[in-house]
């Protein structure tokens, strides 16, 4: 099986500095930004959906850790890898992994990472069960949730 290891190599590989400085201003990481402190490899979705794919029997502490880098790639591509795993899972499964988005919504914070998590994992998850928390998340001062919350159902 492939390692968190692997993964770090194989991304790092692909990298392209271009790309990377694009995004940079893309998504708005400079100072006071509401990327500020992102970092970019410069990888393309569709190659990352690939490596999610690859590595999708990361486990939840990998996982955990690609969400806490600054590398924005790293944290789409565990958000990937969660929704491999999310529409692989019985209801005990789709459960823990909505409860590990919910946990983990600070690192959940470019409109990117949003809009591929929410629709997939929250908003399938939450089809025919209470949605109160959604309300919450509406309140919420963190942009990133309030945007979980309207986001959700976009499938």
């Amino acid at each position: 099986m492939d390692s968190l290891k692997e993964l770090k190599i194989e991304m790092q590989n692909l990298a392209d500095p271009k790309k990377a400085e694009i995004l940079q201003g893309f998504f708005k990481t400079g100072k006071g930004q509401y990327g500020e402190g992102d970092v970019f490899l410069g990888i393309k979705v569709p190659v990352q959906r690939k490596i999610a794919m690859k590595y999708k029997h990361l486990n939840f502490e990998d996982i955990q850790e690609l969400l806490e880098s600054k590398i924005h790639e790293y944290r789409l591509v565990a958000l990937l890898i969660l929704i491999v795993k999310y529409n692989c899972g019985d209801d005990d499964h789709k459960t823990k992994i909505f409860d590990f988005c919910m946990t983990n919504s600070k690192n959940i914070n470019n409109w990117d990472l949003v809009d591929v998590t929410a629709p997939q994992i929250v908003g399938k998850y939450l089809l025919n069960r209470d949605r109160s928390i959604l309300y919450d998340l509406a309140k919420s001062e963190n942009v990133w949730e309030k945007r979980i919350a309207i986001s959700f159902n976009r499938q």
